[in-house]
């Protein structure tokens, strides 16, 4: 574990002089000294209280029950061990608890930059998915408000807490306070707007000096501003003193304003759907409403998970659950299957038109004799390739009709975020499933794709071996003989760069092949 992260946030700034000016880069503002309030640690780790700077925060983190965390007790001293989870939990001290994901031990703590430079781009990606597809990020379905060209990563790579707080600058930057006429009732000394008959005659009988009426008043009091100041003031803490003044001219507009209330986060849900409605009806221009219901989404979604992520807290001393405390937690093993899942069908694009991708489709894989589902299976990845005189590009991608597309499935993708060293540390249980999956689609090709950090590692076909009986003793596979031909898939041991972004190999050369 380290605690001082070698990040020099030199040239990292806001210049408030371009908000209006077009083109502005929103970084985060920082001291050219180093950063010293991260604890970064890796998937699977074990956390004692001597590894936090503050006991307390360890303290915390075992009170909370988080479900990122195990908690174990070994030697008479309590542990955490972290899972499959990447994300940042804001800790009581004001540090910073950066988990990062690790593909192997000799990588861990070698280039700190490196993982985060990889995955702050792995969640670039995942944040500019096609709104056609309805694809988000698990756990993370609103992310899709990050800017579409938002700044190329820095060399250093920021912490996830800073990379965080930028993309929320970015979109700050663009979009202030909107003002909208509400509707407020008064019961006063003077006709103001339009007078309630109905309410007058009701109230004011025994006080005819007084009348029951209705204006329309400007105000930024709506509900997608106080959405966004909510989201705002969870992420303040991530912002020094000094860094805070360098962004006065850019969070001025916003103090005025107040978040929700507590019982208001408890209606959040509605809250989200109501905010949203209410800025449809604005009459905003194109681009600064797109900026607000980006903005919108991404309060909704950090006010979220400051509720579904802040564990069941055990402590009673401190049960004040209206504080809100930054904790964004992702699961590893869903976010490398979608970006996996969406490099490798746009590689596929890329070759042919005739390829369309399919995600996640649920279908039933095995019936009773009544017809009755019993088991389903759901591969991460399919990929159809239609015949080459069928011009229907547009079929839903939940599904593929044998009437009206003509063509075939292709290839079935499992994809795994696990360490697999060799061809050999391969499972049982994953190769049934690749098998399965490729024999119910009757696909061409199975491809398993698992991770790699810059290596150069190729694919690896594995043949399948199959016995066929030599007619002497039927109820014995052993005296059968073994054959490598068959018509089954081929099945494919595919690595993934983490790096790059895409597979090794030169398969996609050959895919028109198939």
């Amino acid at each position: 574990m380290r605690t001082h992260n070698q990040y020099y946030a030199q040239g990292n700034y806001i210049n408030v002089d371009n908000i209006n000016a077009g083109g502005f880069y929103a970084r985060m503002p920082n001291s050219k000294a180093l950063v010293t309030n991260v604890i970064t640690v890796f998937e699977h780790q074990r956390l004692t209280a001597h590894d936090f700077a503050h006991v307390s925060d360890f303290h915390w983190l075992m009170a909370q029950e988080f479900a990122v965390f195990t908690i174990k007790r070994k030697q008479g001293q309590w542990q955490l061990k972290v899972g499959h989870h990447i994300g940042i939990i804001l800790l009581p001290s004001g540090m910073t608890l950066e988990l990062l994901p690790k593909l192997n031990q000799s990588t861990q703590y070698n280039n700190i930059a490196q993982t985060r430079h990889w995955v702050q781009g792995m969640l670039s990606d995942l944040t500019r998915l096609d709104a056609r597809q309805s694809r988000k990020l698990p756990s993370m379905k609103n992310l899709g408000q990050f800017s579409d060209q938002s700044m190329p990563l820095s060399v250093e790579a920021p912490p996830l807490s800073d990379w965080l707080l930028e993309q929320f600058l970015q979109r700050l930057v663009h979009y202030q306070p909107t003002q909208h006429y509400q509707a407020h009732t008064q019961n006063q000394s003077a006709i103001q707007g339009r007078l309630l008959i109905k309410e007058q005659l009701r109230y004011n009988s025994m006080q005819p000096h007084k009348f029951v009426c209705e204006r329309s008043v400007l105000s930024q009091d709506m509900l997608a501003n106080r959405l966004i100041k909510s989201a705002l003031l969870y992420l303040m803490p991530l912002l020094s003193q000094s860094s805070q003044s360098m962004c006065s001219t850019l969070l001025q507009p916003w103090r005025p304003l107040s978040g929700l209330s507590r019982q208001e986060r408890l209606r959040l849900s509605s809250i989200y759907t109501q905010a949203k409605r209410q800025l449809d009806i604005q009459p905003l221009q194109k681009q600064k409403l797109h900026a607000a219901q980006q903005l919108v989404d991404l309060a909704y979604w950090l006010l979220q998970q400051s509720e579904a992520a802040t564990g069941y807290g055990i402590d009673p001393a401190k049960p004040n659950r209206s504080q809100l405390r930054l904790c964004v937690l992702i699961d590893m093993n869903q976010a490398f299957e979608q970006w996996a899942s969406q490099r490798i069908a746009s590689m596929f694009q890329q070759v042919s038109s005739h390829y369309r991708a399919f995600y996640q489709t649920q279908s039933v894989w095995l019936n009773d004799s009544e017809g009755q589902a019993c088991v389903s299976i759901r591969p991460d990845l399919l990929i159809y390739k239609t015949a080459d005189n069928d011009n229907n590009q547009n079929q839903s991608d939940t599904a593929v009709s044998k009437e009206t597309v003509n063509g075939c499935y292709s290839h079935v993708i499992d994809i795994k975020w696990k360490y697999l060293p060799h061809a050999g540390a391969i499972t049982a249980s994953d190769a049934y499933q690749l098998t399965s999956y490729a024999q119910a689609y009757q696909a061409g090709q199975g491809w398993m794709v698992y991770p790699v950090l810059g290596d150069k590692r190729r694919p690896v076909a594995l043949k399948q071996q199959i016995y066929r009986d030599n007619g002497d003793n039927k109820s014995n596979i052993n005296n059968g003989t073994k054959s490598n031909h068959s018509n089954h898939a081929d099945l494919w041991l595919i690595p993934f760069d983490v790096l790059t972004g895409m597979v090794n190999g030169d398969l996609p050369a050959n895919l028109n092949e198939e």
